[in-house]
């Protein structure tokens, strides 16, 4: 192959590849389980999450995604050899263990997006993001309860939903109400309608921090503009 050649094939080689897009089929409500043994899940297809630079494990890392009339469903699924999570309050830096990660922008004329991780232990970090000009700062639902709460479960399989378990993977399940989203704008999505979105997956097997995104982003979750795009059937 000629030099020329061998240089642009080096590069599309190394380029990152493009923004995903995802059809997100509509479903009646269903009770969240965290297995995802729920009948609606076999209308979604399994989404992989890739590999960063600093995921060195085969570790399958997978998302499916629903939504109803009254909110989204997302449902994780991974391989996994050790639950490496001890945090137990809700809000913590969760993102430093073991964590499945949403991210959803709605409504793309203002950078603002939804936040919503979640642990095998089931602790959880809901948070509204403003990111201006790269100053993030999350901010906590007010009255998070009733309509406006999240509903989420985890599962483990190989071994027990408990920290430092021995397992062969781990499962997180979340229902996420267009009530807490409100009021950023798109919401709730209507046949046809657009949001920005990525997924993401840490993983800290050894003490060695891992990851994985849907979208491809670069050093940082939050760069909003490369997220994907799910579309709304």
């Amino acid at each position: 192959m000629a030099p020329h050649l061998l240089i642009v094939a080096a590069l599309v080689a190394s380029a990152d590849p493009p923004a995903r897009e995802l059809k997100v089929r509509a479903t009646d409500d269903f009770t969240v389980t965290g297995d995802g043994s729920a009948a609606a899940w076999k209308k979604a297809e399994w989404e992989p999450l890739h590999k960063r630079a600093d995921a060195d494990r085969p570790y399958r890392s997978r998302v499916k995604v629903l939504y109803s009339k009254t909110g989204l469903y997302v449902l994780f699924d991974a391989a996994d050899k050790a639950l490496s999570a001890t945090k137990a309050a809700d809000f913590d830096n969760l993102w430093e263990e073991d964590v499945f990660e949403v991210f959803l922008w709605p409504d793309e004329t203002h950078p603002v997006y939804f936040e919503y991780e979640i642990s095998p232990l089931g602790v959880e970090l809901p948070i509204i993001v403003p990111n201006l000009d790269g100053r993030i700062m999350g901010w906590r639902p007010w009255h998070y309860d009733g309509g406006r709460k999240v509903k989420k479960a985890t599962a483990a399989s190989g071994g027990a939903v408990k920290s430092g378990a021995a397992v062969d993977g781990w499962t997180a399940e979340v229902f996420i109400p267009y009530e807490l989203l409100a009021p950023l704008g798109n919401v709730p999505p209507k046949p046809g309608a657009k949001w920005r979105a990525n997924f993401y997956r840490m993983d800290y097997d050894g003490g060695q921090k891992a990851s994985w995104d849907w979208s491809r982003v670069g050093e940082s979750f939050h760069e909003f503009k490369k997220f994907g795009t799910l579309v709304f059937e």
